[in-house]
C-alpha cells in the first residue's frame, strides 16, 4: 500500500464556520435574486446549497453529479454521473442559482457555466485559477491549500503548526 502525499498547507473547516460561511454566501446572494431554483454540484455543493436554499426560500433544487477528485489530488477528466434535469436547462437562467462548495481550478464550473450560461454561480470557497469563473464567494484560499471540509474531518488531537505536542 502506497502512502498519500497530502498537501502541505491545510485548511480545516468545522461545521460551525462552515454553517456561517454558507450562510454568509446566502446573505450575499439576497441581492441577486430572487432565484427560483438550485443547481447543486454534488457532492461538495449538497450542504451548501440546502443551507442556502432555507435562507433564501428557495424550495426546487436539483443536481449535476461531477467526479472530479481522487486521493486528495483533481483527476485530469471530468465524469458527469448525472446530469441537471431538462426543465431546469430550458428555464430562465436568471433565476437559477448553481451552488458548490468549491472552485478550485475552475474545470468543473467550466463545464457546469457551458451547461447553464447566465445562471448565476457561487461558491463557499474559492481558488484563484477557478475564481474568475464564480460570480458570488465567501473566501478566497491559495491555490495550493487543501481544504478539509467537516465531512472530511474527525475528532482528534491536532499538532502545532511549528510541530511538537503543544
Amino acid at each position: 500500500m502506497t502512502e498519500q502525499k497530502l498537501p502541505e498547507k491545510a485548511f480545516p473547516v468545522s461545521w460551525d464556520q462552515f454553517h456561517r460561511d454558507c450562510r454568509a454566501l446566502a446573505w450575499r446572494l439576497n441581492g441577486f435574486g430572487p432565484f427560483e431554483s438550485i443547481v447543486c454540484i454534488t457532492r461538495g455543493g449538497l450542504v451548501p446549497a440546502a443551507i442556502v436554499a432555507r435562507e433564501l426560500g428557495v424550495r426546487v433544487i436539483d443536481t449535476i453529479s461531477i467526479v472530479s477528485y481522487g486521493d486528495f489530488k483533481q483527476l485530469e477528466t471530468l465524469d458527469v454521473v448525472k446530469d441537471v434535469a431538462p426543465n431546469l436547462v430550458e428555464a430562465d437562467r436568471s433565476k437559477l442559482l448553481i451552488v458548490d462548495d468549491l472552485v478550485d481550478t475552475g474545470k468543473t464550473a467550466k463545464l457546469v457555466r457551458d451547461k447553464l450560461p447566465g445562471a448565476h454561480f457561487a461558491t463557499v470557497y474559492a481558488k484563484p485559477k477557478g475564481r474568475p469563473l464564480v460570480d458570488t464567494f465567501v473566501t478566497e484560499v491559495s491555490q495550493d491549500t487543501w481544504i478539509y471540509f467537516p465531512w472530511d474531518l474527525g475528532y482528534s488531537f491536532q499538532p502545532p503548526i511549528r510541530g511538537g505536542r503543544g
